[in-house]
């Protein structure tokens, strides 16, 4: 199933006897309709899909919530690790899966773009497995640095122990998501999260509250809540990949592990991947920052910080829908067109971002009743929110740059330009910390830090060379 209509005739090719190859003889939506009405019709499934996360992160916090302040600050403590596992198999690995078999698909190799879906899956098993034993083994430790104490730190741990107990389903739907993204088909996955993220709601808040004949379990219930839903979004897609029905399948052919193929993976995945560790890293040193504190202004910035997740993914929805379209703008050639679109995602992501960051920052309470009636939590995450909400625009542009660069294959401009707003904050922290500032003003470090990371991250795209010449995609196409 693909969304964009593509026309393919199978041609094998003599000199290529292991790979079966697949030559565009119709026009590709993707390569040649206008580039702004084809961005839009992309990303639409992902910005339906991408709202019922919306969904989940008003629901979640808000039943979070009536479990307490504790509970709220908890989330606060564990929702960074959390976003580190959606992001890098989402964002990051996912980039360079959907990257490699669009620019694969490009150049008309369907027999390598298969080869690059089942070296993708394996990748997402063995670091799957990573979050698992990193988390269960190393969990305790890092909240306890990160502030938690107590009932905060019971609560965390509980909530951890679930989730990433079982990190390889996000793992590999996210991965699955991936693939289908790559050949242009986002509908599926759109869909697909689509019906997680109502299970996750419906799930979360059985487990979590308690309804009906079921107890009460808390947060070890929403995430429990959360794994159960994962799992059946894993099962669809799976079931779809697998049967053949996509136009990649990884076991279409004999699988033969390569070198080669994780490569080109990984030099997008990989290097992709240090930049949601840096996000995540700066927000837990942020958190423990803030700890410092006490309970309400940590629940209150947490609060904050789930708007953030929330625009951000907007500009994700833009963002992963530039990839194929940059990926196969690469593998065909038609460098000129893969910047054009670069920069159009780029506009459109920020205006967005910025417009319902803007909105939210004059009028806090639009988000911040949603979740708590505590006097001082909403009081902390109003001031944060003023602060910081309109400069959510230059995440919202920090992230479509980061895609684009993916479906280039040219990534580490923006992974350095989040390491050098890991550096800001964590300079301009201990420099505030030494001042005895207020909270506000650690606030206001917050904002800056995402000027920093917006502008960075354009300045390495414009400076950044893409050249198609470099893709081996690509080279064997015109060869």
């Amino acid at each position: 199933m693909s969304d964009i209509g593509v026309a393919e005739i199978p041609v094998t090719v003599a000199d290529e006897p292991a790979l079966s190859r697949l030559v565009f003889t119709a026009a590709n939506p993707l390569l040649d309709r206008p580039i702004l009405g084809t961005l839009l019709r992309l990303s639409a499934p992902n910005v339906v899909a991408l709202s019922a996360g919306t969904c989940v992160v008003i629901a979640e916090t808000s039943y979070i919530g009536r479990l307490g302040t504790e509970a709220l600050a908890a989330m606060a403590l564990v929702f960074p690790f959390v976003m580190l596992t959606l992001t890098t198999s989402g964002g990051a690995m996912g980039g360079g899966v959907s990257s490699a078999i669009s620019r694969a698909l490009g150049a008309g190799d369907v027999g390598r773009a298969n080869l690059l879906a089942a070296h993708a899956l394996i990748i997402a098993c063995c670091i799957g497995a990573v979050f698992t034993l990193g988390m269960l083994l190393g969990g305790y430790s890092v909240l306890r640095v990160l502030g938690g104490r107590g009932n905060v730190l019971a609560q965390a741990l509980g909530y951890m122990q679930i989730f990433f107990g079982a990190a390889l389903v996000p793992w590999l739907m996210n991965t699955f998501a991936s693939i289908l993204r790559g050949t242009g088909n986002m509908k599926l996955p759109s869909m697909v999260t689509l019906n997680t993220a109502v299970c996750q709601i419906v799930f979360g808040a059985i487990l979590g509250l308690g309804l009906g004949p079921v107890p009460r379990f808390g947060m070890p219930g929403i995430a429990a809540g959360t794994v159960l839903a994962f799992s059946i979004g894993t099962a669809i897609m799976a079931w779809y990949v697998l049967s053949g029905r996509a136009r990649v399948n990884p076991i279409a052919q004999a699988i033969r592990i390569e070198r080669v193929m994780f490569f080109d993976i990984l030099k997008v995945g990989a290097i992709a991947c240090f930049s949601p560790i840096q996000s995540v890293l700066t927000i837990a040193i942020f958190t423990a920052m803030l700890a410092r504190f006490g309970d309400a202004v940590l629940a209150g910035y947490g609060i904050g910080a789930r708007l953030e997740f929330m625009l951000t993914t907007l500009a994700f929805a833009v963002g992963i829908a530039s990839v194929p379209m940059i990926g196969m703008a690469i593998g065909a050639g038609q460098v000129a067109r893969a910047r054009k679109t670069t920069w159009i995602a780029g506009i459109l992501s920020f205006a967005m971002v910025g417009a319902i960051g803007t909105i939210i920052a004059f009028f806090p309470d639009l988000w911040v009743s949603l979740f708590t009636d505590d006097a001082n939590v909403r009081d902390a995450s109003r001031q944060y929110l003023f602060v910081a909400a309109p400069m959510y625009a230059f995440l919202g542009l920090n992230t479509s740059m980061y895609f684009s660069s993916q479906g280039a294959a040219k990534v580490l401009g923006p992974v350095l330009a989040q390491t050098a707003r890991l550096g800001f904050i964590g300079l301009g922290g201990w420099w505030l910390i030494a001042q005895g500032a207020p909270e506000h003003a650690f606030f206001v470090l917050a904002a800056l830090s995402m000027i920093v990371l917006g502008l960075l991250c354009m300045a390495t795209v414009v400076w950044s060379k893409w050249d198609a010449a470099e893709d081996p995609a690509a080279r064997r196409s015109s060869a």
